[in-house]
């Protein structure tokens, strides 16, 4: 007997293969590696279905004790995509301009070629704001305790930027800081904080970006 939540067996099609399980693992990992972080996007449209089930599918994340603690606010509004670029922008020109990054970081990010100026926040179709729900409130009004909330929402938007890739679409993990903006431009709750910004769409006909190598294997895994 288990109290709380009802059990179900897991629901599986069939049993795969341990064959079957390394292809099926190696066509994911060979599609993920085609994955960019992209600045140059296209201003053509997007299905609004399509970012349904993106979000739908980033809400399949694990979370503490299933508290599920992420709002994704999705943008399409020419206007309000405006209004975030022009103080996203406001920030970065402050971090890059004004004192705010140190030396080190801005060293660091130097052989990108990035700088404050974010025109993709207006040109492509969607933003996606991830906000993290700091607590819940409950019917009564009251607060309901969210546990690691930092980690579940963090997982989940991993699978969030997955599943834009698996769509065929490009996106960038923007952050700017500070990002208060994002909560009154968007009317969040107060129990809402942004992690996250993530301009979705096309790229760009003329889109390149950095000729990066990720680390190899043997220096993000240990076996034991």
């Amino acid at each position: 007997e288990r109290g709380g939540y009802p059990y179900r067996r897991l629901h599986c099609t069939r049993e795969v293969s341990g064959d079957e399980a390394v292809q099926r693992s190696g066509a994911f990992y060979r599609l993920m590696d085609t994955r960019r972080s992209v600045r140059f996007f296209s201003p053509r449209p997007v299905p609004l279905e399509v970012i349904v089930n993106v979000i739908r599918a980033a809400g399949t994340s694990p979370s503490g004790a299933h508290k599920q603690p992420w709002t994704y606010v999705a943008v399409q509004d020419p206007e309000v995509k405006r209004q975030i670029r022009v103080a996203a922008e406001k920030e970065e020109r402050i971090n890059y301009e004004g004192g705010r990054m140190n030396a080190q970081w801005q060293k660091d990010l130097a052989p990108l070629g990035t700088d404050w100026q974010k025109p993709y926040l207006e040109t492509c179709p969607f933003l996606i704001i991830a906000f993290k729900q700091t607590y819940g409130v409950n019917e009564d009004g009251s607060k309901d305790t969210h546990y690691y909330f930092e980690r579940s929402i963090g997982i989940s938007t991993g699978i969030l930027i997955a599943a834009i890739h698996a769509a065929g679409l490009c996106t960038l993990t923007h952050t700017p800081t500070p990002m208060a903006f994002l909560h009154s431009i968007l009317q969040r709750p107060e129990n809402e904080k942004p992690y996250l910004l993530l301009p979705v769409g096309y790229p760009s006909d003329d889109c390149v970006v950095p000729d990066l190598q990720r680390k190899a294997i043997e220096d993000v895994m240990v076996l034991i």
